[in-house]
């Protein structure tokens, strides 16, 4: 159990970290606002480059990453292997 926790964990982290360095970059455009790391884009995807175009489509990929990988471990991971548990004792008796 604890396996799977720290690997959500790390998950998180590492997913969540590269999403708000990504987004600061690609999302804020004053660090005077209030709408740092969730205002619209400030690039121009019609002009921008492949690198941009690359890091923004990075950025969606962390913020999921960062969403659904603890939920995996935390949470599907366990259920699956209870539900393995309780299919393999109705089997046997």
């Amino acid at each position: 159990m604890a396996d799977e926790f720290i690997k959500g964990l790390g998950i998180l982290t590492v997913a969540g970290l590269f999403w708000m360095v990504l987004a600061g970059w690609y999302r804020t455009p004053s660090f005077g606002s209030t709408e740092q790391l969730v205002a619209p884009l400030t690039v121009d995807t019609g002009s921008a480059t492949l690198l941009n175009l690359v890091a923004i489509t990075l950025m969606d990929v962390f913020f999921w990453l960062a969403i659904l990988g603890p939920l995996t471990f935390w949470v599907l991971v366990p259920a699956g292997r209870q539900a393995r548990k309780a299919i393999d004792e109705a089997r046997s008796n």
